[in-house]
């Protein structure tokens, strides 16, 4: 099932959401390099992360909403997609809470601010299976007809169904 948001041929949403995964990944690990070493300054740098995962998160959601509008209801691709979104919702939110909560000293966090972080970290590897379900199980977001031999999406060619 080709999605409604592209770019050169590919899916926008699935190029979009490496960004806030990996910001707020980087973002746990400088704050258990914060922890082992008590610098501030990988503290402070996990805050300024946070913070644009959650705006990438947040972009990405768009494009991702989109996409899972255009899913048929009553799919199995439709109840993941919801459960897909409204966890990375929920993921967006914890780091959003944790990040508020660093705030008033992003150099040294509360233990509650790492521990909402760490799970919303945790809850994103969830949310990330459901999307490679969602494309490598169901086919949602890779084009018809999509072969080993297919020409590639900037040449305009069309792909020939086998």
């Amino acid at each position: 099932m080709e999605v409604r948001t592209r770019v050169f041929g590919h899916p926008l949403h699935q190029m979009l959401i490496v960004f806030p995964l990996g910001l707020l990944t980087t973002a746990i690990i400088f704050d258990f390099i914060h922890l082992a070493t008590h610098t501030p300054l990988w503290s402070t740098v996990s805050y300024w992360m946070i913070a644009a995962g959650i705006i990438g998160g947040l972009v990405a959601a768009i494009f991702g909403l989109t996409d899972w509008l255009g899913i048929p209801s009553g799919t199995r691709a439709y109840r993941l997609g919801l459960l897909h979104g409204i966890g990375n919702v929920c993921v967006v939110a914890l780091f959003a809470i944790s990040w508020w909560l660093r705030r008033p000293d992003p150099g040294s966090p509360s233990a509650l601010a790492i521990v909402l972080a760490v799970v919303g970290g945790g809850l994103s590897l969830i949310t990330g299976w459901l999307g490679g379900e969602l494309v490598d199980r169901l086919g949602v977001g890779v084009s018809e007809g999509a072969n080993l031999d297919a020409p590639s999406s900037l040449t305009g060619h069309p792909i020939q169904k086998r």
